[in-house]
């Protein structure tokens, strides 16, 4: 006579020592690659996607480095100036801001090429030269505040079509659709969501950080224009 426990426990003593004598079982891990990733977004999701990543990337880095050249600085810049304008020395003004070669030295030299003029006519030769300058600056930054908004909204675009394909699968298969025929849909929605996100995101920090050091060098031109307009007005000692 059997017991229906007994059986149980047997059966389960008898697992437990297959399982043990077969060695520990070794997990199986599956990765998947950039290019399946960007192959299951679509083509005509990612590839947008894909030519605004490589926009911004040229602009963070050829932006950077050109407001790090304006923000370069010469302590004895403005001293130097100072001496030679009350000195009379004005084509040495002048050979030094073309050496110097930033923002704030080019506008100066247009300033300096005014003297001898009324100083309303200077300052306003300095303002024209500063805008100018600012714009040069400025350049490229709408196209990355474009990318910033533009690449989240593409990756929701990609999103819905995503969904649209899943649910649209579900209708034609009826009560017998698998969930690997749903997987292509859900899939695209995903890669497309996040893609463009992380895009966005890195548009968004790279223009508000640009932003900020273009606002610094046009905080230094401005302090400069000062500086160079007390210049002109205070008498040489």
């Amino acid at each position: 006579m059997h017991f229906p426990l007994f059986t149980q426990i047997e059966q389960a003593r008898e697992v437990l020592e297959q399982t043990s004598s077969a060695g520990p079982v070794e997990p199986v891990i599956e990765t998947i690659s950039i290019w399946q990733l960007i192959v299951d977004g679509g083509w005509y999701i990612m590839g947008p996607l894909g030519i605004m990543s490589l926009i911004a990337i040229y602009l963070i880095i050829e932006r950077s480095m050109a407001i790090r050249r304006a923000l370069r600085e010469d302590k004895d810049f403005m001293n130097k100036i100072r001496d030679y304008v009350h000195e009379g020395k004005i084509d040495s003004a002048r050979n030094l801001c073309a050496q110097t070669s930033t923002p704030v030295a080019r506008m100066l030299d247009k300033g300096l090429s005014r003297v001898g003029k009324p100083l309303k006519d200077i300052e306003v030769s300095i303002e024209n030269a500063g805008k100018l300058e600012i714009y040069q600056l400025e350049r490229g930054l709408p196209v990355m505040a474009t990318i910033s908004g533009a690449a989240p909204m593409l990756g929701f675009l990609g999103t819905v079509i995503g969904m649209i394909v899943t649910f649209h699968t579900m209708k034609i298969s009826g009560a017998g659709v698998e969930i690997s025929q749903l997987s292509g849909g859900i899939m695209q929605a995903m890669v497309t969501t996040v893609a463009g996100l992380v895009i966005g995101i890195i548009a968004y920090v790279a223009y508000n950080t640009l932003t900020a050091r273009v606002n610094k060098v046009i905080q230094k031109m401005e302090a400069t224009t000062i500086a160079f307009m007390d210049v002109l007005e205070s008498p040489a000692k």
